[in-house]
């Protein structure tokens, strides 16, 4: 259907999977090195302040969109779509989100040039997008203390930034990080 409709309107068709997740101050604990006979420290704060994070990643491109909010309702949400739409204008986009209720019953305003389409409930495994926050956490945030929260953001937008470079060679990364055998075989 989207294919049908970017070939109506003289667009290219662009794929893109997108999720939502949030970033804190809760301690990301991972093992780490340590010489023998010693246990490794890791500070930690225990604060429940949030900002959330939505992201959108075009895999056959290798692209990463993502919005920093400080809630997670309709309206961030659609201006996150006004934000792609912009980005990518000589695209028709077919967005694949999860199968959450809040997203399939949510009243997003999608541009004319927008399709959604969900995964079932309860796969998260299927979405790229979840191994990208993964990815952040891993990197940003593991065993580290962060004195308030605009530091984790920081952090965890610079990763991101580094993956969403815009050359071909992170390009070429990106789509070898999230762009898998399942989704090749079915486009």
């Amino acid at each position: 259907m989207a294919a049908i409709q970017s070939k109506l309107e003289g667009k290219n068709l662009r794929i893109m999977f997108m999720d939502e997740a949030r970033f804190g101050r809760l301690p990301v604990v991972r093992a780490a090195w340590a010489p023998a006979g010693l246990r490794p420290l890791v500070a930690a704060a225990a604060e429940r302040q949030f900002k959330y994070m939505y992201s959108a990643i075009s895999p056959f491109e290798g692209d990463i969109d993502w919005r920093t909010t400080d809630m997670m309702n309709t309206e961030n949400m659609n201006l996150f779509m006004r934000q792609i739409g912009r980005k990518y204008p000589d695209d028709y986009l077919l967005l694949v989100a999860d199968g959450a209720a809040r997203i399939v019953q949510g009243r997003w305003k999608f541009p004319r040039t927008f399709t959604c389409c969900s995964f079932p409930p309860y796969c998260p495994e299927l979405n790229p997008v979840e191994h990208l926050w993964d990815y952040a956490r891993e990197k940003a945030c593991a065993n580290r203390y962060f004195k308030d929260l605009n530091d984790v953001v920081e952090k965890v937008e610079h990763e991101l930034g580094k993956l969403a470079q815009g050359t071909l060679a992170m390009a070429k990364k990106v789509s070898q990080m999230f762009c898998w055998p399942w989704m090749i075989g079915s486009i």
